[in-house]
């Protein structure tokens, strides 16, 4: 017999979409929210791979579905949630993992931020921001005639200390932030009487294919100045793993955290509190 507990954190049965669910991260995600008894639609602009992933999890047991969509588009996001719907009677969660950078919104290494291309910026700032708000707005109108839904966005690090040469997207994850904290009220206003979750997980340097270039060196064992510098300012003193962000988004997502709203939970190895005084190995 399962402990209280147990069913607290009890996610089977529940119809999660996820966005992005292409990359690194969100596609090894889905995977443990499948084999974790989630009904999992795995939604990219990439839609062969989503598809192929989602043939991966049903072969494995679970239960998921590839649909091709894209987050800046509303047409595309309204079939994405039909499908759904269609599939699994339903959708439970909606978990923005949508996003990413672009080389042209970053500082040049031969040049400086007066150098930033802003038709770049702005497609960063896009997908990232619209592409959590639009979502947003498409799924929470289920979620208001279910009576309940739990959303979950993706901010960053660089929203709370914004990192050198990356402009475009700290600032657009600054903006997820405080539409997180915006959204998490205004479902209370707009939706009185549905039971709506709004939270987010800011994920510190985890190792994908969009900044192993900036974390290590072409051997692909050593450490980018750069990269060095984030180990030297993380008391866990080492990079994340993509499966560390299951367990905050668990709970997020299940009974556990039923009167967590408008919340950041800062996956990081304790990089976020680190005032960088002092050396971590010290006492070595």
């Amino acid at each position: 017999m399962a402990s209280k507990i147990e069913e607290m954190f009890s996610i089977s049965g529940k119809v999660v979409a996820v966005t992005g669910a292409a990359g690194v991260l969100y596609g090894a995600i889905s995977q443990a929210l499948a084999a974790n008894g989630a009904k999992v639609a795995l939604l990219d602009i990439m839609g062969d791979k989503v598809k192929s992933l989602a043939e991966e999890i049903t072969a494995d047991g679970g239960e998921a579905v590839g649909i091709e969509c894209s987050v800046l588009d509303a047409d595309s996001m309204a079939g994405a949630i039909d499908t759904i719907i269609k599939t699994f009677g339903g959708c439970d969660v909606l978990i923005n993992g949508a996003g990413g950078n672009r080389k042209g919104a970053c500082v040049p290494p031969d040049g400086n931020f007066t150098d930033l291309e802003l038709d770049e910026l702005d497609k960063v700032f896009a997908l990232n921001y619209k592409g959590t708000v639009l979502p947003s707005q498409i799924f929470c109108k289920h979620f208001a005639e279910a009576g309940k839904g739990v959303i979950i966005n993706t901010s960053s690090m660089s929203a709370r200390a914004p990192l050198t040469n990356v402009p475009g997207y700290s600032n657009a994850k600054a903006a997820v932030t405080n539409y997180t904290q915006w959204l998490a009220v205004q479902v209370k206003v707009d939706f009185p009487d549905a039971d709506i979750r709004v939270n987010e997980i800011a994920p510190g340097f985890l190792v994908t294919t969009q900044n192993r270039h900036l974390l290590y060196e072409s051997d692909g064992k050593t450490l980018t100045p750069r990269g060095e510098s984030i180990i030297a300012n993380t008391p866990f003193g080492r990079f994340g793993e993509p499966d560390e962000l299951v367990g905050p988004i668990v709970l997020l997502m299940s009974e556990a955290g039923s009167f967590l709203q408008g919340i950041t939970l800062c996956i990081d190895g304790g990089f976020d509190i680190y005032s960088g005084v002092g050396p971590l190995d010290e006492k070595k």
